[in-house]
């Protein structure tokens, strides 16, 4: 089943869907348009993977990590489905990341990987922009290339656990303004899922709403203002995006 959350006449929502439109708990059907999506869950801490697909590192020209590297996005940088991210003027080298979303469904400490995928709830997808420009190096990722103000776009459904049987085999896809950007699997993590629970759960507890954002392969490309990205993960979801200047974004916010 696929979950959302969207804001609608002044209020949240907690909606599904039905052929194509949202349903509200009341049953009323809602077509795009007529509301604004929200991210699928109220966030909680969000892990962002770096290098973690092989190809993803070569096309960067980094050796692939021994461990898992990870470092974390604030409630800020999370917006939803059909929002705008700003590309600012000084960058010249902006990017999207499609990525599955990992989110935590139950309590979880020092789990193991055996059990690692029983603490899921289900999966979305995220769009983790980054502007090079800004990098520190790609091990170290630094603030303003992570934590900008809703460069992360993530939705628009949450799909349950008990629907995709096996998240390790799911392409991914991002389109410039209907145009095949990148093309990948999931088969092609360095890290799976369960590692991943394994390896974060050792040293800290997950809990509820905790999203993992799982890493992108290669097949990165420029954004301009005006495009529009479509990042979609097979049998999830598809997002989409569109990229402002500072003008439009600045007049909107």
């Amino acid at each position: 089943m696929k979950h959302g959350r969207i804001s609608y006449n002044g209020a949240v929502h907690l909606v599904s869907e039905d052929s194509g439109r949202v349903r509200l708990a009341d049953g009323r059907l809602l077509n795009e348009g007529e509301f604004q999506w929200l991210p699928p869950v109220e966030v909680g801490t969000v892990f962002a993977l770096g290098l973690n697909y092989a190809d993803h590192a070569k096309e960067l020209a980094f050796k692939a990590p021994e461990v898992p590297l990870v470092f974390l996005k604030g409630p800020n940088t999370i917006t939803g489905h059909q929002a705008m991210t700003r590309r600012p003027a000084d960058a010249t080298y902006m990017h999207y990341e499609c990525e599955l979303a990992v989110v935590i469904g139950k309590t979880g400490k020092n789990v193991a990987k055996a059990d690692a995928m029983g603490i899921v709830a289900g999966y979305t997808v995220a769009n983790d922009y980054a502007i090079r420009d800004y990098l520190e190096n790609y091990y170290r990722p630094n603030l303003r290339v992570k934590n900008r103000d809703a460069c992360t776009p993530l939705g628009p459904w949450l799909v349950d656990a008990a629907d995709v049987p096996n998240p390790m085999a799911l392409k991914l896809t991002t389109r410039i303004n209907g145009k095949t950007t990148q093309q990948g699997t999931t088969a092609d993590m360095i890290f799976d899922i369960p590692t991943l629970i394994e390896y974060l759960s050792s040293f800290m507890t997950l809990n509820p709403g905790d999203v993992i954002l799982t890493g992108t392969p290669e097949g990165l490309a420029d954004v301009k203002p005006g495009d529009v990205i479509e990042t979609e993960v097979e049998n999830v979801c598809c997002l989409v995006n569109t990229i402002v200047d500072d003008q439009t974004w600045f007049a909107t916010v």
